[in-house]
């Protein structure tokens, strides 16, 4: 009978520790992991249109194409030398790296059983949001981070719905040429690159798209028109470019229109790019501040005449895609180059400065905002930072490197640093949308000066005790770091560009602090933006705890998520020297041969 009871007693153990594992470790992870089929979110609005965009003809076809540049050459090397890491810090490293990964499963799981194969997720409701066409975005424009994580059976899952997507129609509208370029074709290609072409469907899905978009340059001047009237054009009726186009949407179409006609042979998608770099070179030297583009210009007219300069949201992708450019075509054309030269000596003339700090030792630069009348004098300037500006440091170590800049390495660092200060500085550890600052008189002696803060917070001269008394009390009620004048906006929405930049100028200089300043971030983002079903937009960074908006855009997996992984990986695992990354973090494979 002992003998029997102890028999019992170990069954009963093993069996309890069986139950525990499944419940402790095996059912978390099979949640996951998981890999099943999930369902299409139907909806109001979900059925296809009646109008299907097939086969429209041209109103005003192109004769005659620019040529593909099809003999690429050598360029200087961008990445840093890795030493072999100990297994110390490789253990450490892909801790970080795995968390992330969960991160990222979270986000995607959350999309994949509320909203799959519709745009967007809503994290904290679990409801949907077509906000692209009704296309799939998070779908498409995560495929690469799916094949860079090693998620092949989600792939395999996002892949068999991808067959279901029909880009001939769409109950938007109009379609956001822009966004639908690089957050679906861009997806689709990078896919595409970083399996070998082991999936057919991408390049085939890519073209589709392809198609279709490239009717919305059908028009008298062949500049596409960005809010296209996509129906409109099923019906063979005229389009017209719009008077009213961001720059930075006008100009980021090269990359992935490029690499499309590299991998189709098909000249057309690189024509359709070329004729608009051509316009934006011949306007470069004639603009109201030479060597920029206005923030807005007038597609239809070709009108560079716009006031307003900047490189924040209107304009940032434009000047960021001239060595990306350069290095997709291998470098076989000195357009890009020369461009770029001339914005990069513009920018530093006229648009950098250096915040005023408390620790007057801590050098790191921004960018302010310029209206310009028609001589050309500047007349109006804002010392603000954009979390849509923090690309600029990435940009500019790239460029540095292949176009051999070498004095513009600090400034790239000290773009990047900038934005990991704003991280930094701020209670949540989280960057707003937009905040203003005081800058420094000199370039090199700056020492903080507290009473011309209180009159850049006050926006007058603070020479009693009653107008003390009202800064320090609006600086306490707007919780307003030192050398920050207003915080314009207090949102985050999950933005990848901070992170952008850090996970280049690591891979350019190797320097640890940089992963570290990342992984700061991350758990930060992570503690203020979890919910239930992903990750949420906050309304305010300078909230210990604050209100979820109940927003996840495609581009916190696309873009947030893949660029965190990729700091935390191996250097060669998306090697800059091996990929260029378009605006929407999507690697693709650098030519060597046709």
């Amino acid at each position: 009978m002992i003998t029997s009871r102890k028999g019992r007693s170990l069954t009963t153990s093993v069996f309890l520790l069986f139950v525990a594992y499944l419940f402790l470790v095996w059912l978390p992870l099979h949640r996951l992991y998981g890999h099943h089929r999930p369902t299409p979110i139907q909806g109001a609005g979900h059925a296809q249109n009646s109008i299907h965009l097939n086969n429209s003809t041209e109103r005003y076809p192109v004769t005659s194409y620019f040529p593909l540049p099809t003999s690429p050459g050598p360029l200087p090397r961008i990445q840093y030398d890795f030493p072999a890491e100990t297994k110390r810090e490789r253990k450490a490293r892909l801790k970080k790296q795995e968390t992330i990964k969960r991160a990222f499963l979270h986000a995607w799981n959350g999309y994949k059983n509320h909203a799959w194969m519709r745009d967007e997720v809503s994290p904290s409701s679990g409801r949907y949001q077509d906000s692209f066409s009704g296309w799939g975005a998070t779908l498409v424009d995560s495929l690469d981070a799916l094949v860079i994580m090693g998620l092949d059976d989600e792939l395999e899952v996002a892949l068999d719905a991808l067959e279901q997507v029909d880009f001939t129609t769409t109950p938007s509208s109009s379609v956001n040429v822009f966004e639908i370029i690089i957050r679906y074709m861009g997806g689709m290609i990078a896919a595409h690159d970083l399996t070998n072409g082991k999936h057919p469907i991408l390049l085939k899905k890519a073209v589709e798209l392809g198609e279709m978009i490239y009717n919305a340059f059908d028009t008298h001047n062949r500049m596409p028109q960005m809010r296209w009237e996509w129906s409109r054009s099923a019906q063979n009726l005229e389009i017209i470019p719009s008077d009213i186009t961001n720059l930075a949407e006008l100009g980021s179409l090269t990359v992935e229109f490029t690499r499309l006609s590299q991998l189709t042979g098909d000249p057309k998608y690189f024509d359709a790019v070329q004729r608009i770099t051509n316009e934006l070179e011949k306007s470069q030297t004639k603009t109201r501040l030479p060597g920029l583009w206005p923030n807005v210009i007038d597609a239809d007219r070709l009108s560079f005449d716009g006031p307003e300069y900047s490189l924040g949201g209107c304009a940032d992708s434009a000047y960021e895609y001239l060595p990306k450019e350069h290095i997709l075509l291998g470098g076989q054309t000195d357009q890009y180059r020369s461009m770029y030269e001339k914005s990069i000596e513009a920018i530093k003339k006229h648009m950098l400065f250096r915040p005023m700090l408390k620790d007057e030792h801590q050098k790191i630069l921004f960018t302010s905002n310029l209206v310009v009348n028609r001589g050309g004098r500047i007349h109006h300037k804002r010392y603000v930072q954009e979390h849509l500006k923090c690309f600029l440091g990435g940009t500019v170590g790239i460029a540095a490197k292949i176009f051999k800049r070498s004095e513009d390495m600090s400034v790239a660092r000290q773009l990047t640093d900038g934005c990991i200060w704003a991280y930094d500085t701020m209670p949540t550890g989280i960057m707003p949308e937009s905040m203003e600052v005081v800058a420094c008189k000199g370039k090199t002696h700056c020492p903080f000066d507290q009473n011309e803060w209180y009159e850049g917070v006050l926006g007058q001269s603070v020479n009693s005790a009653s107008a003390k008394q009202q800064v320090e009390k609006l600086i306490d009620h707007e919780s307003l770091p030192a050398g920050v004048t207003v915080v314009r906006d207090s949102t985050y929405k999950l933005r990848p560009e901070a992170l952008e930049s850090i996970f280049i100028m690591y891979r350019i200089t190797g320097d640890k602090s940089l992963q570290n300043a990342a992984w700061r971030m991350f758990q930060r983002i992570d503690k203020a933006t979890r919910t239930k079903f992903g990750h949420s937009s906050i309304d305010d960074v300078r909230d210990i705890e604050p209100k979820l908006s109940d927003k996840m855009e495609s581009f916190w997996l696309a873009e947030t998520l893949k660029y965190l992984y990729l700091i935390f990986s191996e250097p060669d695992h998306i090697s800059l020297d091996e990929y260029v990354l378009s605006t929407e973090a999507h690697p693709f494979k650098r030519p060597t041969k046709y």
